[in-house]
């Protein structure tokens, strides 16, 4: 029969401590993959993965989720703004092609 290993409150505090400073520090997963026939690359993708805290993130300058209007309502309301400033420029423009004729 296995042996179960009971979980001490140690193990969880150890595990606790390890994500922190993972989260604090910052760590970075790379890698490649390329698929090549007769030295013709097919397929060539790179992977870049960045496990780390909002505010380390930021600190790094990494801060695309503040723009992705699915992600922040601020930037959805930023993207709302510029579409309803072209669309009033467009109707100034076909209102004033109006008073022409």
């Amino acid at each position: 029969m296995a042996e179960q290993k009971m979980m001490h409150a140690n193990d969880a505090t150890n595990l606790a401590d390890i994500l922190e400073r993972v989260l604090d520090k910052g760590i970075v997963i790379a890698g490649d993959i390329r698929i090549q026939l007769a030295d013709i690359d097919l397929l060539n993708i790179k992977i870049r993965l960045l496990v780390a805290s909002v505010d380390k993130a930021m600190q790094m300058g990494i801060n695309w989720w503040q723009q992705d209007s699915y992600l922040s309502s601020k930037a959805k309301e930023t993207e709302i703004e510029k579409e309803n400033a072209a669309l009033k420029k467009r109707l100034d423009r076909l209102e004033e092609m109006i008073k022409a004729k």
